[in-house]
């Protein structure tokens, strides 16, 4: 069991970087760089992302009758928005890819910045510092995404043959880690039913997203779209960094962050297709059909 403790850690550890890697290999920065231009969206993204979007976060926490470890959980998956399998949605939401380019590199950017500042104050049982907090981010978020981006920047055609590759190995790693996951913690996950724990992330993700589309004020609905996909999902891993730093804590705070990879996939596709039937332009195509 020690063993499976151990490549569980292992299987995290490349679950990120494969991640980050492979979100760096497709990113278009100039594209995203052109959408990040528009102030308006990159504010109320910023606002939606890494201000209102924790604050919710720690009111559910302290509100519902949650067990600890599911309180530090649900505040750490607060604090990293927007999973890298957005871009697979944005069609079916009708979201500008453009902008979903944008706010991958703004969550990604913010999430490693929020991170080491906000946990000393949000989540003090983690016991570590700032620094201590930031390594893994950095070794296993900034770093990869980092060389992502360079590869792409330096040669397009390697970064387009690689991706599918680092897609492929990165999901057989997410397959190998689920299943040690649910091996080692099966039990845990059915002590969670009846925890409110699964009830807090649905509640949390689709309040959270179902309010920045209705307030989003003066957004098209592409762009709309693109800040509720991106606040509908998490990047798990980066959630679940900081935990990489601290020994000896509660499991059920790992068991809460990998729940939240089957639930925000189920709440990341139906909020995509809800978003598309909401989309203006797919209206007026059935309409004059």
């Amino acid at each position: 069991m020690n063993f499976l403790h151990g490549l569980v850690g292992v299987t995290i550890a490349i679950f990120m970087a494969g991640s980050l890697f492979e979100m760096g290999l497709k990113l278009d920065v100039k594209k995203a760089g052109s959408a990040l231009g528009d102030m308006r969206f990159t504010l109320i993204a910023l606002l939606w992302s890494f201000a209102i979007g924790p604050a919710l976060a720690v009111l559910l926490a302290r509100v519902m009758p949650l067990a600890e470890p599911y309180e530090l959980g649900l505040i750490l998956l607060g604090l990293a928005p927007c999973a890298p399998f957005v871009p697979l949605l944005s069609g079916r939401a009708g979201a500008d890819l453009n902008y979903v380019a944008a706010y991958l590199l703004l969550a990604s950017i913010g999430t490693l910045i929020m991170l080491p500042i906000a946990i000393p104050v949000l989540a003090p049982q983690l016991s570590a510092d700032a620094l201590t907090i930031a390594k893994p981010l950095v070794l296993f978020i900034a770093l990869p995404l980092a060389i992502g981006i360079i590869i792409r920047l330096i040669n397009n055609s390697l970064a387009a043959k690689s991706h599918p590759i680092v897609k492929k190995l990165t999901a057989v790693d997410i397959a190998i880690m689920l299943g040690i996951v649910v091996l080692l913690y099966w039990r845990d996950f059915l002590g969670a039913v009846g925890s409110y724990a699964i009830a807090a992330q649905i509640l949390y993700f689709c309040a959270l997203a179902g309010a920045a589309y209705s307030l989003g004020f003066g957004l098209s609905h592409e762009k709309k779209s693109t800040l509720v996909l991106g606040l509908s999902t998490r990047n798990v891993g980066a959630a679940m960094a900081p935990l990489l730093s601290v020994e000896g804590l509660d499991e059920r705070a790992t068991v809460m962050c990998i729940m939240a990879v089957f639930i925000t996939l189920a709440v990341g596709f139906g909020a995509a297709s809800l978003l598309g039937r909401l989309n203006p332009a797919s209206s007026a195509v059935h309409g004059n059909g």
